[in-house]
């Protein structure tokens, strides 16, 4: 399984289209209390005072609570990964890798 890039020129629905190819999972973007713009960049969105997002990456074994903890510190941004079908949030003490496969 790959890694996923994330910058802060990515739009909303790009970086979902994206996490749902590479890990089969849906992921919520927020901005506030609800949905982010699917056509706004993580940039425009970004609740940091410098509005800069600080690239990264998720690998297949990283934990979905310290990928949703790492993109707010990187975004200002708030995440949940859900499954694939987007029913039920995913259990954070699971690998991207295990989530898919509950």
């Amino acid at each position: 399984m790959a890694e996923l890039s994330i910058s802060g020129r990515m739009m909303v629905k790009t970086l979902r289209a994206d996490f749902k190819k590479v890990y089969g999972l849906t992921l919520r973007v927020y901005d506030g209390s609800k949905g982010a713009d699917e056509d706004a960049t993580l940039a425009s969105l970004a609740k940091k005072k410098d509005k800069k997002v600080d690239d990264f990456s998720a690998s297949p074994n990283m934990l979905v609570g310290n990928f949703e903890e790492r993109f707010e510190k990187a975004t200002g941004l708030k995440i949940q990964v859900a499954s694939f079908d987007d029913r039920k949030l995913v259990n954070n003490a699971l690998t991207l890798t295990q989530a898919k496969e509950v």
